[in-house]
């Protein structure tokens, strides 16, 4: 009875074990649960039986006799002592069909998918195991063996790690690859580029002032930007490296004193050493390597394409371009585009190939294959990614073809999407290890599919914002560059087949289909009810370039470009919250160009019905600016201004000069009161610089003539006041000398 008791809670325990995660550079697998629902508890999800696949050599078989040896670790996390357990192999002596079947066997875990081959004689046992203990465990094969009674062929053999106790129930199981791969005959050494971002989203608003403070964790440590510097450190020289130049601006700016924008105010910050030495070792890192400048913030060039922003892409492009050579190094593309999710449509590729003119153009772009399918393979709206590229029997396709815009023909590279997933964390397979077994596997695979005879292109493009793992990373690029059937090459040297095309026995080398855009795909990008007020806040910026006398760049090009980021496709609330900063600081700039005395307390006086009234406009910015002054009545019965046939046109130097403009008035005769103007400030192109501004004129209602009749009357008053009061005195002298001789005569 003991034993029994026993023997059902070791059972039980196997049974309720949960599917455990796998660690990095090793392969987990864990007994599964029937009812995961009910123990998905911390604590249950901590429990279950590792199986971990810790190193597999060689990486792949050259010879029939060659052996593998496989090994790993057992660890029982179920809380209870196991035994009677048995580690063996399971193994198919056919190699997998195509790259179809090697998807399938990775995905799909269920029991038909698992080889049904056992290997006894590499089988290990294990009597017991107690709760909380590990136990190494080693298998050994030859490809002989994997394909007896048979000769072993080139190709890609499934296998399968298996943990059963007792000989009759499965705890846990590990599925992976061996690729078989003699000398001879030689296989056909495709050129493989890989394509690396190192794009982040945008961490100022205006130039001066930053939007958050989440850059510098990022830079050290484990931060994401840390990783990505690691990597680029260990990569090969091929590698190529699209760099957005506005994460460079942002962190020069965070090597100096900076400001952050916070809900109590601006927060002033010290230097960031971190920042500075993080620009340093990545000058470093990319020294020899090719380097693609995004355009400056990753702008969503297909919404700005769909919403009207015509002249913003270019800028973004040439700009970018601007900042990579003075923050990185002088030779750094900007004729490559990477679009957000890698889709775009005619309408975006159009407004890149154009760009600026002369300046900043794309000839080629870097495509999710979704968006650029094999002809016969796109279901718009239905299909996945992999079932773009991995359908039954289908061969894969050259990464390069040719699209055409209005400037011109433009080069499409294509992404393989498996082996592009590979390289993110999660990838599918399931570790570092078993991620490079899937690469080896999947190229292997590629290099002999029917037909190909010369070499093609393939691309590898994770996701454009991931988060990588350095030690898987720079495991696949090392494995890229020692496998015989890859050569590792730039991007750039990716290009479209010649016209010829490579049979493949009854068909024809796959040709890409069109574009192909959805509406899925439109709704992802920045909506109009975030870009519209984007608009008014790059043509009021456009205005503080277009009223200096030199029409010098507006100082807030890169802050709206930070504002049209595809970093806020999925963060619109942080972008707006950017954009009010940044309409803020526009508005404040427009502000340092005034008309003085505009004050309804204070009007001017027009002194008769017609006279000259001074317009006084202050520039406050430290540069010349050229400005037109409109003014316009408000009520043309009551009062005119005088037209003019020059220009009304003001020159005022920088730093709190005025300029004053004399504007002739003409109030209607015998009208005495306030009458108001509007002034209106223009570019000196037209465009009207800031609010109008009223100005209340105030009018005697008497005429020039009135005022001489006045004069004249009142002259004549004053000369017939004089005269009798000249009279007045006469009298009084008279009367004294009178009185004066009567008293001498007495």
């Amino acid at each position: 009875m003991i034993r029994k008791a026993t023997l059902l809670a070791v059972v039980s325990a196997a049974l309720l074990a949960p599917l455990g995660a796998v660690t990095p550079g090793a392969a987990a697998a864990r007994t599964t649960t029937a009812s995961a629902p009910a123990q998905a508890s911390a604590q249950a999800a901590r429990q279950g039986l590792a199986l971990i696949v810790s190193s597999i050599t060689p990486d792949w078989a050259k010879g029939a006799a060659d052996e593998i040896k496989i090994s790993g670790t057992l660890r029982n996390d179920t809380g209870t002592a196991l035994t009677g357990l048995l580690v063996r192999l399971r193994y198919s002596p056919q190699p997998l069909a195509d790259r179809a079947a090697v998807e399938a066997y990775q995905a799909d875990l269920s029991d038909p998918q698992t080889p049904v081959n056992v290997s006894d004689r590499s089988a290990m046992t294990i009597a017991s195991l107690a709760a909380g203990a590990s136990t190494p465990w080693e298998i050994t094969l030859t490809p002989a063996q994997l394909a007896a009674p048979g000769t072993p062929r080139f190709g890609v053999y499934p296998i399968a790690i298996e943990v059963q106790q007792l000989g009759w129930r499965q705890l846990a199981v590990q599925r992976t690859f061996i690729t078989y791969a003699p000398p001879q005959p030689k296989p056909v050494r495709n050129k493989l580029a890989v394509a690396l971002p190192l794009i982040d989203q945008p961490h100022r608003a205006d130039d001066p002032n930053f939007a958050d403070d989440k850059l510098g964790p990022a830079l050290t440590g484990k931060g994401r930007l840390a990783d990505l510097l690691r990597i680029a450190k260990a990569a090969p020289e091929s590698v190529t490296w699209f760099l957005d130049p506005a994460l460079l601006d942002d962190v020069t700016a965070m090597s100096k004193p900076y400001t952050v924008s916070t809900k109590d105010g601006p927060v002033k910050k010290p230097a960031d050493s971190a920042a500075a030495q993080w620009l340093t070792d990545l000058r470093e890192a990319l020294a020899d390597s090719p380097v693609v400048a995004t355009p400056y913030a990753d702008p969503d060039v297909a919404a700005l394409a769909h919403k009207g922003f015509d002249t913003q892409v270019g800028r973004a492009i040439e700009l970018g371009g601007q900042k990579a050579t003075q923050l990185l190094r002088p030779e750094v593309s900007t004729s490559i585009n990477w679009p957000a999710s890698g889709l775009l449509d005619a309408d975006a590729l159009d407004l890149l190939a154009v760009g600026k003119p002369g300046v900043a153009q794309v000839r080629k772009v870097l495509l999710n294959s979704t968006n650029l399918p094999p002809q016969g393979q796109q279901q718009p709206g239905t299909e996945t990614t992999q079932q773009a590229a991995l359908a039954p029997g289908a061969v894969t396709p050259d990464a390069a073809a040719t699209l055409y815009s209005v400037a011109g023909p433009v080069t499409a590279l294509v992404a393989d999407p498996a082996l592009s997933r590979l390289f993110e964390p999660g990838g599918g397979a399931g570790s570092v290890l078993l991620s490079r077994q899937r690469f080896i596997a999947e190229t292997a695979m590629i290099s002999a599919e029917p037909g190909q005879t010369t070499p093609r292109s393939l691309v590898v493009a994770p996701s454009r914002r991931w988060d990588p793992n350095p030690t898987l990373v720079s495991a696949l690029l090392k494995t890229a560059k020692s496998l015989p059937w890859l050569t590792l090459t730039p991007l750039d040297s990716v290009k479209p087949a010649k016209a010829k095309t490579v049979q493949t026995g009854q068909s024809a080398q796959p040709a890409r289909a069109g574009l192909t855009y959805t509406d899925q795909d439109r709704k992802e990008e920045l909506g109009a009810k975030y870009l519209t007020p984007i608009k008014d806040i790059a043509r009021k910026a456009d205005l503080t370039s277009l009223i200096t006398t030199d029409k010098s760049p507006s100082a807030f090009d890169a802050a709206v470009l930070r504002l049209t980021s595809s970093a806020w496709r999925n963060q619109t609330r942080a972008g707006r919250a950017a954009a009010e900063l940044v309409a803020d600081a526009v508005d404040d700039r427009m502000d340092m160009i005034t008309i003085t005395g505009a004050d309804p307390d204070r009007p001017r006086t027009l002194a008769g019905s017609d006279g000259v009234v001074p317009i006084s406009v202050k520039n406050s910015l430290p540069v010349e600016v050229t400005v037109d002054v409109r003014v316009v009545s408000n009520n043309h019965k009551l009062l005119k201004v005088v037209d003019v046939q020059e220009p009304r046109r003001l020159v005022i130097g920088g730093n709190g000069q005025s300029g004053t403009l004399p504007v002739a008035m003409q109030a209607t005769p015998g009208v005495s009161g306030d009458s108001a103007v509007t002034v209106q400030l223009l570019t000196s192109d037209g465009k009207p610089y800031g609010k109008p501004v009223k100005l209340i004129i105030r009018t005697t209602g008497y005429t020039g003539i009135a005022l001489v009749i006045v004069g004249a009357a009142l002259t004549v008053m004053l000369a017939a006041v004089v005269t009798r009061v000249l009279r007045r005195r006469s009298q009084r002298r008279l009367e004294r000398a009178a009185k004066s001789r009567e008293s001498e005569t007495v």
